[in-house]
């Protein structure tokens, strides 16, 4: 393998990492965990070639994502709870469903990475910008009671925002060892995003996070073989529209990938995420609350030749998920653009 494909496809990786974070803030729709479904970080984005160097110099990513989920009762009635001010703990029966679809989101990054070592490593910073259309409905009927007042009640919503979602920043620093990589990670969410606590569909998720992690990557250039794995935490704080806070999750990313060519990679990715800890706050209605996904799927990654400074990746992933718990699941599909700067030799 040549030293500029080893670097250009890192460099890839490397921004579509913070994308995994800002995407949360875009799919509020989407139901994922936590406050009516909804989590900071969004599995799967940290895969292949995570913690591998970078080349010196500005770059630019642009991610699209497309996306189809839906949700059972339980994630369809903490939504509702949101949107509709509900003050009392719910007791009763529901017969639900919860559907939302990115129509398609898009993710600008930018970012630079340093030529001078911090720590004995190479550091980058990012940032990202979320921007698209998001689509909700639910469909319910609700037999129970609110208090001591006795109900049954049928409907069905719908809602649609378009703009920016909230901004993310990242910082990484990484550190090479012949075929072993290593990188530590630290990101939060800005609530800078369109958000209204009383809609279906939001762009930002009205809180703000801090999610740290790390990643190790074996890359054996000769062979064309890599593996990666990411895993990280996420911090977040209330919610001081709806006095909500979520539990802190985990998540865990994959990527294992071989270069048949110096141009083409074909493999897999995949992801675990759980939440490890409750939900809380005086505005939570629906108690602990607590969610878990699995995720996997195929990905290919071609290089494209520039010029001489200048050199693009394209790559197109996608998962299926299963063994969700409180979490919509579906399916999810990536297309990411990168251009950085050429490996120079």
């Amino acid at each position: 393998m040549k030293r500029s494909l080893y670097n250009i496809v890192a460099r890839r990786m490397s921004f579509a990492a913070a994308a995994s974070a800002l995407i949360a803030t875009s799919l509020s729709n989407r139901s994922f965990a936590d406050e009516g479904g909804v989590s900071f970080w969004v599995p799967g984005f940290m895969s292949s070639l995570a913690a591998t160097p970078l080349v010196p110099g500005f770059s630019y990513t642009n991610v699209v994502y497309v996306a189809s989920v839906s949700a059972g009762a339980d994630v369809a009635f903490a939504r509702q709870v949101t949107r509709g001010g509900i003050t009392a703990n719910f007791n009763g029966n529901l017969s639900a469903n919860l559907g939302g679809h990115a129509e398609p989101l898009s993710l600008a990054i930018p970012g630079y990475t340093f030529a001078t070592p911090v720590l004995g490593g190479q550091a980058n910073v990012i940032l990202g910008v979320p921007y698209g259309r998001n689509q909700a409905n639910v469909d319910a009927t609700l037999t129970g009671a609110l208090g001591p007042i006795g109900f049954t009640r049928s409907g069905s919503a719908d809602d649609t925002v378009s703009g920016f979602g909230d901004l993310i920043p990242m910082f990484s620093l990484r550190w090479n060892q012949s075929v072993h990589n290593y990188m530590t990670y630290l990101t939060g969410n800005l609530t800078t995003g369109r958000y209204d606590p009383t809609r279906l569909a939001n762009l930002g998720i009205g809180h703000n996070a801090i999610d740290a992690g790390g990643a190790y990557t074996y890359f054996d250039e000769k062979a064309g073989n890599e593996f990666s794995v990411t895993a990280g935490f996420t911090y977040n704080l209330e919610n001081v529209h709806t006095q909500y806070q979520n539990g802190v999750d985990m998540h865990i990313d994959w990527g294992a990938s071989h270069f048949f060519t110096k141009q083409l990679q074909v493999g897999l990715v995949g992801y675990i995420y759980d939440q490890l800890s409750c939900d809380s706050g005086s505005g939570d209605r629906v108690g602990c609350f607590e969610s878990r996904v699995v995720g996997i799927g195929p990905q290919i990654g071609y290089i494209i030749p520039i010029d001489k400074e200048w050199q693009g990746y394209l790559n197109v992933k996608a998962y299926k998920e299963f063994a969700a718990a409180h979490r919509a699941d579906g399916w999810n599909a990536w297309v990411t653009f990168a251009i950085t700067p050429a490996a120079k030799h």
